[in-house]
């Protein structure tokens, strides 16, 4: 059976449509969103009467241009509630936010439709996965304030799966849960699959074998095709990528299908545009450009051509699986965690690519960043694979300097590469902190 033949689709009707189908659907709804916007959100009046533009003015998606940018510091700004439509003693059923790390956190609101909308959103990515009812689907994203846990349990509900709410931590917990109950949809991070991979071998099982499992569903941080295919070889899964981010809505905006080819975006509840980070202005299919998205459906929190800071490009052509909704790159970095080192712009994701092909270490890496008479020094920490031998120094050796010689070939900068032993660095049961940034201390 073809991988084609074996798709299983959530919303065929709206997965499928075509796209003269597809345009009338989004100008409609993107008029209610920006008619909703300007009547109960005084931060989108505001913005939209100083650009001298109103709700009448959109008459399609093509006028997307007329209308005003979000930011993230616009969300800060307006902490707690001052972007919502709608009150929060209403109809808001549920309040997601960042964690403010870096200034006030940014809140979402949510109303029923608004979870319901979601939960189809992820129940799309189950069944693209082949899961449906007869699936139990193990949550190991952390629940809270964080949208990945909730966002996953409410896609479980809407495609009838049964839930295992294990939430992240307790790792060998959720390898005993996994094998006892039967798990055969995991939804995690990639590094926390990684490290439930690890555990379960620890433990005594062969993971591909000894369980259930038969797919991955994986977001909230950047990760490579090697470290896809490291996960997929030591659980015997198929691993696709989920993305979303709260202010949008969380995990469900896009998601891959079984041809791992890029992520079908939920084009009926959002509009992606790829711009140049620059100019603001449009990009063609196949280059990259930020991220930024506009809500069609949202009621609490709409967001107009919300500036995401992601990087990623629209996949040109059409998707194996038959599916017509657009595909978006996997996102390979961000404009706001982009290291500037002596002059050079450099995403950490670079770092994972450059060490892919190297199959003495594995996808656990750290980057040290410190300062030398007054020059950026730059350290990267990877561990090797279980059976290396420690003890051979001049392998030791030749393998830091074919890692140096291949981060100055990508990258344009000299780093220092210290191989370190399995299990040295610390492990994330959600996202991975893979920078640390002493320049400043």
């Amino acid at each position: 059976m073809t991988a084609k033949e074996q798709e299983r689709y959530y919303q065929q009707e709206i997965e499928t449509m075509s796209p003269e189908a597809l345009f009338a659907l989004q100008s409609e709804r993107l008029l209610a969103s920006v008619t909703n916007c300007y009547a109960n959100i005084p931060f989108y009046k505001r913005s939209m009467d100083a650009m001298g533009v109103k709700p009448g003015d959109i008459g399609s998606v093509e006028d997307l241009g007329k209308l005003p940018f979000t930011t993230k510091q616009d969300l800060r700004n307006a902490y707690p509630f001052g972007l919502f439509a709608i009150d929060v003693r209403d109809r808001v059923q549920r309040l997601h936010a960042s964690s403010g790390t870096t200034g006030n956190a940014t809140v979402c609101g949510y109303t029923q439709q608004d979870i319901n909308n979601w939960g189809d959103c992820f129940a799309r990515t189950i069944a693209q996965v082949g899961g449906g009812s007869e699936s139990i689907i193990q949550i190991a994203y952390g629940y809270g304030l964080f949208t990945g846990g909730l966002g996953a349990h409410e896609g479980g509900i809407r495609s009838g799966a049964t839930i295992l709410p294990m939430g992240s931590g307790n790792t060998r917990r959720q390898v005993q849960m996994m094998n006892d109950f039967g798990s055969d949809i995991l939804a995690c991070t990639p590094s926390y699959a990684l490290l439930i991979a690890d555990t379960a071998i620890e433990m005594g099982y062969d993971p591909a074998k000894d369980f259930k499992l038969s797919a991955a569903i994986l977001g909230a941080e950047p990760w490579s095709q090697g470290m896809r295919e490291e996960i997929e070889d030591k659980l015997g899964v198929m691993a696709v990528d989920i993305y979303g981010l709260s202010e949008v809505m969380g995990p469900g905006v896009s998601c891959e299908c079984r041809a791992q080819n890029g992520l079908h975006v939920a084009e009926d509840h959002f509009i992606i545009e790829i711009l140049d980070p620059e100019t603001l202005k449009p990009v063609p299919d196949g280059e990259f450009g930020e991220v930024v998205f506009t809500t069609l459906t949202k009621e609490c929190s709409p967001l107009l051509r919300y500036q995401t800071r992601d990087i990623s490009r629209i996949l040109p052509g059409e998707c194996s699986c038959g599916r017509t909704l657009r595909r978006m790159d996997r996102i390979s970095g961000r404009t706001d965690d982009m290291l500037i080192i002596r002059g050079v712009n450099v995403f950490p994701s670079q770092f994972q690519q450059a060490i892919a092909d190297f199959i003495e270490v594995t996808n656990h890496y750290e980057i040290i960043l410190t300062k030398k008479d007054q020059l950026d020094m730059v350290e990267l920490r990877v561990e090797t694979v279980p059976d290396f031998d420690f003890d051979e120094i001049r392998r030791i050796e030749s393998l830091q300097q074919r890692i140096a010689a291949e981060l100055k070939s990508s990258l344009q900068i000299s780093v220092k590469v210290s191989i370190v032993e399995p299990k040295s660095l610390v492990r994330s049961t959600g996202k991975a902190k893979r920078v640390i940034d002493e320049r400043q201390l």
